[in-house]
């Protein structure tokens, strides 16, 4: 992975910009598993999919990392809501139909 300083050009620097997307793709892919266990365990407990203390404890914690890296934080929050309803989405197709 290059540096911005270190692209050249358009094309290294959008070739770059692809692969970070690639990285980004596939830890959301990651996150995903980790939220289907999510699905077992509160099945096994008995928790609904949605749980709004711990959706505002997320987005609060991704506020604080983007304010760490000097990132739009309402920008990391809606897209954190967005990623975050997918979510409950999938847990309650599982959850709240079983």
């Amino acid at each position: 992975m290059l540096s911005p300083a270190d692209c050249p050009d358009m094309q290294t620097l959008r070739d770059q910009i692809d692969l970070l997307d690639r990285e980004l793709v596939q830890l959301l892919a990651k996150r995903a598993t980790y939220i289907d266990r999510a699905i077992d365990i509160k099945q096994e407990v008995g928790l609904p999919a949605s749980i709004p203390e711990r959706v505002e404890d997320v987005v609060t914690k991704v506020r604080q990392n983007a304010d760490e890296v000097a990132l739009d934080a309402d920008l990391i929050e809606t897209l954190w809501r967005q990623l975050i309803d997918w979510s409950i989405a999938r847990e309650a197709q599982i959850i709240d139909f079983e």
